[in-house]
Parts: structure tokens; C-alpha cells; sequence
């Protein structure tokens, strides 16, 4: 990744700027659980607040899109039964290209499922962004993504972040990662997670991401395994993506303080101090620490969001609202334009 176009300047609302993106570029996004009522609201939404947007909705149920479909024109709304559609043929293809072990029968059977339909079909530029988990466990989803688009160049292992935008005396976000899906990341996947949460911010906000990785140690104040670990991971990110910063172990308190910073780092960097993505040790460590700085901090929460795919694609609560949806499809659409 070149660092031509990257800025130094503080984002303001992450949310705000994706939104003003979607507005302002043709999306294309990609629903595979349409027959659920939300995403259908979600659907409608999206296409009456954003004229750039289009969507495709992966339904069985005609009479319950019927509503829908007779609203928007087929260049703003697809719906598409996957147990019918017309691309499933082609996408069978394109699943036996890249899993010649799997039978022409196999291929066609995975075609016809609608997670795997949806990843094929963004994989193909059918689509910009797919969104699904509603009615589908977290697992199911990433297993899709990863058969059919696979992970970025560097990128060993999927992951998920929170953009955190806080109240109060800190006004500028940060990302968290990983909060929400590899609970003990060895040394390779935690530099992963940082090299994908750095591209996630430079998507996200155009801006150099700095990175911290945190631990209970900075700079070998603590002599253990643990912060061993977390400092070796910084390093491999450093290399697998030289054109972002990259620091650690760092406490939170020096990642983010630049008074702390000094009296706790010898020379100074470009990230201590100055942090905007912070990477944990743990699922522990990243779970708990998004949940205080939200419910203690008032920050807000958004997210989590999926990472480290060729394409962009996230995940939804199960029981996510029809605001929640759109704002995720909103944010991971905003990324099409790099990947």
C-alpha cells in the first residue's frame, strides 16, 4: 500500500465521514438475509437517504419484497431468490476456480447458499459491500468470507475493531481491535490484527494510522513473555506494512498522553503519545476496555466491524435495529474505493 493520499489531520465524526462518502460516490451493497424485515426496512431507508446507493437483497419471499420492489427502480433495487438467481451458474464457476477440491455439484450447491452467493458475488464486482448476521451466527459469516473471498495480502487471520468516539476531554476517535473475535491471537495474528486495523483506519478516514500495540509494559519496563510477545508483534507489522506507524508494547497511558508519553518513552516516535488505533494483547483485554471506556467514558461504541478481507464485508448483531443496520452498512461501504 503506497502512502500517497495519506493525511496527518484528526477525523471528526468517522460515522459523519462515511456518510458524507455514500453520499457523495455511487455504493453498491449486498444484503444476503433479505427476507428479514429489518434489512428490508434498512434496505428502504438507505435508498430514500442516499440517492448514490444501490442494493441487492437475497430473498426467497416475493410477496413480502413485493412492497419494495414495486417502490424502487431495478437500477436502485435488486432482489434476487438465490435458489433461482441467474448469476448462480456463473458464481459456480468462479467457486470451483478458486476450490478446484470441490465437485461441479458442490460448487453449485454452495452457489445457491445465500452467505456464499453474497461473498462470490461481491468477489465477482457484483457489489461494493456486503452486510449479513442478522439471522446468521458471526461464524457462518466470516466461514463465508473467507471461501469465498479470502484474506488481504499480509493478513493472517480475520478480525474486528470498534471505532470509539469519545466524549469529553479526548474529542478525536480511535479504533479498538480486536474486541470481538480471536480471544488469545498468537504473535502473527496479533501483528495481523494491527496491519488490518491500520487499513481499516486509512479507509476509514484517510489519515495516517498510528498504532499502538498495548500491554501492561512499555518499551520493556516489564521483562515477560507477554509483553515479549506484543513488542514482536509491532515489529512484524512494521514490516508487513511500512508505510504505517507502528509502536509497542506501550501502556494505554503512554499510547495516548503525550505528557506520559515522554516520561515513559526515551525517543520520541510517531505513535506515543499520539495513538489512533490501539491494539490489544486478548480478547479480555480488548472486550473489557471498549466496554469501560464506553459505559464509564461515554464514548460511543460503532461497531464491531469485520476486517482483513479482500473485500469489505462486516457483521450484525442478531439483534441489531434498522439505525444499527444502516450505520453499518454505511461504514463499510465508505471502504470500497480501497480495496
Amino acid at each position: 500500500m503506497q502512502a500517497v493520499g495519506i493525511s496527518d489531520e484528526a477525523p471528526g465524526s468517522i460515522l459523519n465521514s462515511a456518510r458524507a462518502r455514500c453520499a457523495q460516490r455511487p455504493r453498491r451493497i449486498l444484503f444476503p438475509e433479505g427476507d428479514d424485515e429489518r434489512i428490508r426496512r434498512a434496505a428502504a431507508q438507505m435508498l430514500e437517504q442516499y440517492p448514490s446507493i444501490s442494493v441487492t437483497l437475497l430473498a426467497r419471499d416475493d410477496v413480502a419484497n413485493e412492497a419494495l420492489r414495486n417502490t424502487y427502480s431495478p437500477e436502485r433495487l435488486a432482489i434476487i431468490n438465490p435458489e433461482m438467481a441467474p448469476q448462480a451458474e456463473e458464481m459456480a464457476g468462479v467457486y470451483a476456480s478458486i476450490r478446484p477440491d470441490a465437485s461441479t455439484g458442490i460448487a453449485r450447491r454452495v452457489a445457491r447458499k445465500p452467505l456464499y452467493l453474497s461473498g462470490l458475488l461481491l468477489r465477482s464486482g457484483y457489489a461494493d459491500a456486503m452486510i449479513a448476521g442478522v439471522t446468521c451466527p458471526t461464524g457462518r459469516v466470516i466461514e463465508a468470507a473467507m471461501l469465498t473471498m479470502g484474506l488481504g495480502q499480509g493478513i493472517a487471520v480475520p478480525s474486528s475493531y470498534f471505532v470509539m468516539e469519545p466524549s469529553g476531554q479526548r474529542t478525536a476517535p480511535c479504533l479498538f481491535a480486536d474486541c470481538a473475535v480471536n480471544i488469545s491471537p498468537s504473535t502473527e495474528e496479533l501483528a495481523a490484527i494491527g496491519v488490518a486495523s491500520a487499513r481499516s483506519w486509512h479507509a476509514l478516514t484517510g489519515s495516517q494510522p498510528r498504532v499502538a500495540f498495548l500491554s501492561f509494559s512499555t518499551h520493556g519496563s516489564a521483562n515477560h513473555p507477554h509483553a515479549r510477545r506484543v513488542r514482536e508483534a509491532a515489529q512484524m507489522a512494521a514490516a508487513l506494512a511500512p508505510d504505517f506507524h507502528f509502536e509497542g508494547e506501550l501502556q494505554a497511558d503512554a499510547a495516548l498522553s503525550p505528557r506520559v508519553a515522554s516520561l515513559k518513552t526515551s525517543t520520541p516516535g510517531a505513535v506515543a503519545g499520539q495513538a489512533n488505533v490501539l491494539v490489544f494483547p486478548d480478547l479480555n483485554a480488548a472486550n473489557i476496555g471498549y466496554k469501560l471506556v464506553q459505559q464509564m467514558g461515554g464514548a460511543r461504541a460503532l461497531g464491531p466491524f469485520l476486517q482483513g478481507f479482500t473485500h469489505p464485508v462486516s457483521d450484525l448483531s442478531r439483534g441489531a435495529t434498522v439505525d444499527e443496520i444502516v450505520d453499518t452498512a454505511i461504514m463499510t461501504a465508505s471502504q470500497a474505493s480501497l480495496h
